[in-house]
């Protein structure tokens, strides 16, 4: 994977919010991925907003686009770790466990990822306009 997605970068897609293009330049430039933990993040967050039709229509466009990667035993003791350190949710951890597998940039805006110490490369895409 050149780069890996957490929920916040596909729901600034998705919303064409100011960080869009850029994510979209990432999954048009390579192959990007994210685990399916996010992408149920994303789709619940989708239905509370949209409805659930909506959001099925736009996790079927991402799929289209991404590499969706099922968590196994090491992903999810992975997560488990990162997450025994604190201060980042538990579907947080997988997309950065995700990142870390395939050493690639972990694409987000969220803080709690942008301030997790050393872990992946983090792409902080709160700064794009």
């Amino acid at each position: 994977m050149v780069a890996v997605l957490d929920a916040w970068a596909v729901l600034a897609l998705l919303q064409a919010e100011p960080a869009g293009p850029r994510v979209r330049d990432a999954i048009s430039n390579g192959d990007a991925g994210i685990s399916w933990i996010n992408l149920g993040e994303v789709h619940y967050q989708l239905a509370r907003r949209q409805g659930h039709r909506e959001a099925d229509r736009g996790l079927r466009r991402l799929l289209s686009a991404v590499r969706a990667e099922e968590p196994d035993a090491a992903l999810v003791l992975e997560a488990a770790r990162i997450k025994a350190g604190g201060g980042i949710s538990y579907a947080d951890c997988f997309a950065v466990a995700t990142a870390k597998r395939h050493e690639a940039p972990l694409l987000t805006g969220d803080p709690e990822i942008v301030a997790l110490p050393g872990e992946v490369e983090v792409v902080d895409l709160r700064s794009v306009s």
